[in-house]
């Protein structure tokens, strides 16, 4: 199975300027004005241009692109638990909003953002033992 990772914006070429710049990843293939692939992770990720106002969902919910909470995030996992404070100094300076500062776990390092777009994103490591360390 592939997992897919999707993610609205409503500036296409902010987000790839933040994107690129935050977590280095490269662009990949462009969809005219509709998308972008986003190449550098272990999963494809692609932005996908939506106005703000738009119908989200069959619900009626409208994109809304200030800050929001949904129970799906994205983790950029570093390799080094030092690493971490790096790269959320980078992914500040590239736009993202520190929401909670670098604190360390029983399973790692871990840091909580808001992207440009109002999408959680955390920032983490692991220890060797990882999700083990916490694992029943």
């Amino acid at each position: 199975m592939d997992v897919l990772i999707n993610i609205d914006v409503d500036d296409l070429a902010r987000a790839e300027t933040f994107y690129t710049a935050a977590f280095g990843l490269t662009p990949g293939r462009r969809f005219g004005g509709d998308g972008l692939e986003l190449l550098g992770a272990s999963s494809r990720i692609y932005l996908l241009a939506k106005a703000a106002g738009t119908a989200a969902t069959a619900t009626g919910a409208r994109r809304d692109y200030a800050r929001h909470w949904t129970p799906v995030h994205l983790d950029v996992v570093v390799d080094r638990l030092e690493d971490v404070d790096a790269a959320v100094a980078r992914a500040c300076a590239a736009g993202a909003v520190l929401e909670q500062p670098a604190a360390d776990a029983s399973w790692g390092r871990i840091a909580m953002l808001a992207d440009p777009f109002g999408h959680g994103v955390c920032v983490l490591a692991f220890t060797a033992a990882g999700y083990d360390a916490i694992a029943t």
